[in-house]
């Protein structure tokens, strides 16, 4: 994607320094994400910092992620700018529209590392546990044969939520996990099966259910509010 390397550049440039000094950041499972060639990546979705957070550990990888983003995002016209710039992949939600299930194929196919919030918005579970998952990743994974890298975040529900900036206290930790990668292919020929998708998005929503509440369990008291 050279085409997006200015874009690429400026995001890294602008936002990395003031993100990356203001958290106290940890990654985890940094092992499991492959140096080169095709990611599939399966997020859980607890604030509005998420994006930012799951990005982050990616650049720490040495990858650059292309997220599955809603159209909504793109009433702003500098965030328009930089996700076209980018190369993010517009999703029109309800529309089922398959233009966005294509590109990520295509991304795909081009070595390139594919985000997807399964919940498709910010989970209402008042725990923060992943909801149940859209069937997009499933899809994605079968039309692909790709197997799906499970990424957790915990620590940013408490920084930006749906009502805006709720606590920007200096140092807050924000813990970011990759899991092992999930291998789909005992579904192989189950795969014109319409229950499928529905199968392997819930084993990908609870694998993710498993590293935050793994995440939460060890994550410092002091800050859990």
């Amino acid at each position: 994607m050279r085409r997006a390397e200015p874009w690429y550049r400026f995001a890294e440039w602008s936002l990395r320094p003031p993100v990356a000094l203001w958290f106290n950041w940890r990654f985890e499972g940094l092992e499991h994400i492959p140096p080169e060639g095709p990611v599939l990546v399966a997020c859980n979705h607890i604030s509005y910092l998420d994006p930012l957070a799951h990005a982050y550990m990616l650049l720490k990888a040495g990858r650059r992620p292309r997220f599955l983003a809603k159209s909504e995002l793109y009433d702003s016209w500098l965030v328009r700018h930089v996700l076209q710039g980018t190369g993010q992949i517009k999703v029109e939600r309800g529309s089922g529209s398959m233009a966005p299930v294509e590109e990520a194929k295509r991304a795909l196919r081009e070595g390139e590392v594919v985000m997807v919030y399964p919940e498709a918005t910010i989970t209402r579970n008042p725990d923060y546990t992943p909801m149940e998952g859209k069937t997009g990743i499933a899809r994605l994974t079968l039309a692909t044969d790709m197997p799906v890298l499970p990424m957790a975040v915990w620590g940013s529900q408490h920084v930006w939520q749906r009502q805006g900036a709720r606590s920007l206290k200096f140092g807050r930790p924000i813990w970011v996990k990759a899991g092992a990668p999930l291998d789909f292919s005992q579904f192989e020929g189950e795969k014109g099966d319409p229950a499928t998708p529905r199968k392997i998005t819930d084993m990908v929503i609870d694998e993710l259910t498993r590293l935050v509440t793994e995440l939460r369990a060890r994550y410092p008291k002091r800050w859990s509010e």
